[in-house]
């Protein structure tokens, strides 16, 4: 039984949530003023993926890194340490419109925001009892996607010819570092070790890891170069403000159904289903060209909704699969997989960029998309499905903010 002394009441973990808030709102401003304002100096499409892939790749060195720092320094000095890194990769975006520069800045970001998640969510699992923690999570993961959405709203009332948007997204991130470091809340023990086991995960569950090789990068995908697609496209300011705030709300209008249904049938159909809604998505955003906004956002908003779905219903498969000793290197091994996906795919429609154009992360998804949907086709002909009394309950969370193991002190370090 849980000892009620090591946990703390649900309101004390706010300062996390309110925290990491402020962080997405911030997150969100960058997101939407990044292609924008390079649009408006006149640089190529390519030169914003090149940026956003920079981002991905901080991700992925952060993922891999942050363990071992919290194990030097524990949970509350690396927070604080990750969120003043953060404020000085947006202060180099403020410096001068260069494009090195804002590859280094966001290269610096992407490491910072990959650890404060790792960070904030194993200190929420720790500080959460049993009978509240799903509820916990799923508070902080609706929070963080309204404020990424509010965020990039807030571009409409910013001028992208000035510093006023990464200077807002400072004070929003230096604002988040005050709730955290004045929370009473009790700090976890450091970890001993961190777990990243490959073969140990694809025997769990390959469906759930090949999921999260997809989703990385159609996360990215859809979220990263939406902003560059509408810039492009010659859609204003104002426009893509609005696209990026409603593109969040795909994650209540298709994720909550699909992930509810999840819970009655086998979820490899329900990914299937979701791969075959980004196909349909990216497919027909191939052919919106000169279309009027509100179809851009519905299509969008149904793609990312979609995407969303394959992330959290594949952590459930794969958790559905895992005896309870796996949990923290299944979740860890989720990460590294995620955000490999999230670093590579980005990378790889960039280079296209130049020879497809701006629909390029179209194709990309639209490929990923389809040979996972054959993949768990497959897999369904090999693999029996997991009886509805070993099925977890299905809980919402986002592919935007990757959910992470616990850190816990019973994880084994290695790499198989």
């Amino acid at each position: 039984m849980q000892d009620k002394r090591l946990t703390s009441p649900p309101f004390a973990v706010t300062s996390i949530i309110v925290s990491m808030g402020l962080v997405a709102l911030g997150n969100g401003l960058l997101f939407a003023y990044i292609p924008l304002r390079l649009a408006a100096e006149g640089f190529a499409p390519w030169v914003a993926g090149t940026i956003l892939t920079a981002m991905a790749g901080g991700g992925l060195f952060g993922c891999l890194v942050t363990g071992r720092l919290v194990q030097r320094i524990g949970h509350a000095r690396t927070f604080a340490s990750l969120a003043a890194g953060m404020v000085l990769s947006v202060l180099m975006i403020a410096v001068d419109t260069e494009p090195f520069l804002w590859i280094l800045s966001r290269l610096a970001y992407g490491f910072a925001v990959s650890g404060l998640f790792i960070v904030s969510q194993s200190w929420l699992n720790d500080a959460s009892e049993n009978r509240w923690r799903g509820r916990v999570i799923a508070i902080f993961y609706m929070t963080y996607v309204v404020a990424i959405g509010s965020g990039s709203f807030l571009l409409r009332f910013i001028s992208i010819e000035t510093l006023t948007g990464p200077l807002v997204s400072v004070f929003f991130t230096t604002l988040a570092i005050l709730p955290v470091s004045l929370t009473r809340l009790r700090t976890p023990s450091p970890p001993e070790s961190v777990a990243v086991a490959i073969r140990t995960v694809w025997r769990i569950s390959p469906v759930g890891l090949a999921g999260l090789l997809a989703v990385g990068g159609l996360t990215m995908l859809v979220q990263g170069f939406a902003p560059i697609y509408a810039a492009a496209e010659n859609y204003s300011k104002d426009d893509v403000a609005l696209l990026m705030f409603c593109m969040q709300f795909g994650m209540i209008a298709v994720q909550y159904p699909l992930g509810a249904l999840s819970d009655r049938i086998d979820r490899r159909y329900v990914l299937i289903l979701a791969a075959a809604i980004v196909i349909l998505g990216a497919t027909t955003a191939t052919q919106l060209s000169g279309m009027p906004l509100i179809w851009l956002i519905l299509v969008f908003a149904l793609w990312s909704g979609a995407t969303e779905t394959i992330f959290a219903v594949a952590n459930a498969h794969a958790n559905d699969r895992a005896e309870p000793q796996y949990y923290v290197a299944l979740a860890s091994t989720l990460l590294v997989a995620w955000s490999i996906s999230g670093f590579l795919l980005p990378g790889i429609a960039t280079l296209l960029t130049q020879v497809l154009g701006t629909r390029s992360f179209m194709f990309v998804a639209i490929a990923v998309a389809l040979f996972y949907a054959g993949f768990v086709i497959y897999r369904l002909r090999l693999r029996e499905a997991v009886p509805d009394t070993d099925q977890e309950p299905y809980q919402p969370i986002s592919a935007q903010a990757p959910y992470t193991s616990e850190l816990s002190p019973q994880s084994v370090d290695s790499i198989e």
